[in-house]
């Protein structure tokens, strides 16, 4: 083991961390959070719209939802070459890329009974994402390996024109690419990527999908590297599956995607007080014999509560740490089981609805999400189960800080002073 967590902290965690800040996985990564105001916005609607069930007076609000979330691919290709093009430091295509990405991804939507002047909108909502993310990838690429050519660096050109030409050829070389696919070609972009990206989406709604989309997150965690490095990964599986569950409950059937950001995060049932459900170790720090671990575990029990554990995460610490690492994975795996089994079996409702709303405490977040009061029932089973499986890596832990204190209070022990000789 002690080799295992040298390789670990030595060797591994070090260039995952180095590969974290590439430019490539960077930009991608940050793309991905600046999507989450506008999904949130897209939440809130949904959340305000369960109020509105039991009060149709109250005035409707979906379009405050179609033109945030409902445009989630559409801002993905803008955010995603705009975050490329900041993080590979060419700051002034920033915008430029962004905008020539929105404009592709409209090209995608003409092959769509472009005859009859009818479109498909829902290519530029929620199953547009994975669409959106290409194609400002690869209109970043165009963008960057374009401005490696420095043209008319030296030149004698005024700089508006020069800036000018720098914008031109590579805008025009972007839009002639997918040009031509799209209509010289008459490929339909959309599908023929759909269509790859199909099973890596079957695989995602499957229960080993589901583990490895919360267990992986949760391991590089567990050695300091942030969940948000896997959105890109999660996000079009998550919202394709809450989308799709949606479009079902409208059509008056009930949506069968269990692999949702609901479920992960939001229930607060397999990330019960964050990543690795680590609420019912704060309460464990709590009542702890350790002074160290009662202080910060009643310091950080406020943000626990709210599903937020980067202060008992990285404090106590779990990072790198060698015995209380162990039980974040099996959280991990454990809570995702109990959840697939408990939904697929029809012992708890699917979410059919976005509504990430992952800082509302659970039970209170998972009642109004699921609408179905044996989430209530769950949450204790699970809590029960996540207290069973720290308790004893606590304990050991505990015995180490116990022993630390120990030594550090004999060291500070005032030395006796030798008695005076008669």
């Amino acid at each position: 083991m002690k080799k295992f967590m040298d390789w670990l902290a030595n060797s591994f965690a070090p260039k995952a961390k180095k590969l974290t800040q590439k430019p490539s996985v960077a930009g991608l990564s940050s793309a991905m959070q600046k999507l989450i105001p506008f999904i949130m916005t897209g939440s809130i609607v949904f959340f305000y719209n369960v109020f509105r069930s039991y009060i149709p007076q109250l005035p409707d609000l979906g379009n405050i939802s179609n033109y945030s979330f409902g445009m989630i691919g559409l801002i993905a290709a803008f955010m995603v070459a705009n975050q490329y093009m900041e993080k590979f430091k060419h700051p002034n295509y920033a915008i430029t890329a962004g905008i020539v990405s929105v404009c592709v991804l409209m090209m995608t939507l003409h092959p769509v009974a472009a005859k009859e002047g009818v479109y498909d909108m829902g290519r530029i909502g929620p199953t547009g994402i994975l669409i959106g993310v290409i194609v400002g990838a690869v209109v970043s690429v165009i963008f960057h390996y374009f401005s490696k050519l420095h043209l008319l660096q030296h030149s004698e050109l005024p700089d508006f024109v020069v800036e000018w030409i720098n914008n031109i050829i590579p805008i025009f070389l972007s839009l002639a690419l997918w040009s031509t696919l799209i209509f010289a070609l008459k490929i339909d972009v959309f599908e023929v990527i759909i269509n790859l990206f199909e099973p890596i989406q079957s695989f995602g709604q499957s229960l080993p999908g589901l583990i490895l989309l919360v267990l992986i997150p949760a391991f590089f965690y567990s050695m300091g590297i942030s969940t948000w490095l896997w959105s890109a990964i999660q996000n079009p599986i998550f919202i394709a599956g809450i989308a799709a569950n949606a479009l079902a409950m409208k059509n008056g059937d009930v949506g069968m995607n269990i692999v949702t950001n609901e479920t992960v995060y939001s229930l607060g049932l397999i990330m019960m007080g964050g990543t690795g459900a680590t609420l019912t170790l704060n309460l464990l720090m709590c009542f702890s014999k350790a002074k160290k671990l009662k202080t910060l575990g009643r310091i950080c029990i406020g943000p626990s509560l709210f599903n937020i554990n980067e202060p008992i995460v990285f404090s106590t610490p779990v990072v790198m740490n060698p015995i209380l690492m162990m039980p974040m994975w099996i959280n991990s795996i454990t809570g995702s089981c109990v959840v697939w089994f408990a939904m697929r079996g029809g012992l708890l409702n699917i979410p059919q609805d976005l509504m990430q709303v992952a800082q509302i405490p659970a039970p209170i977040s998972s009642v109004m999400i699921l609408q179905d009061f044996r989430a209530i029932l769950w949450y204790v089973l699970l809590f029960a189960m996540y207290l069973l499986t720290w308790y004893p890596f606590f304990k050991v832990y505990e015995k180490e800080v116990l022993a630390e204190e120990h030594q550090q209070e004999k060291a500070n022990e005032p030395m006796t002073a030798p008695a005076e000789a008669v």
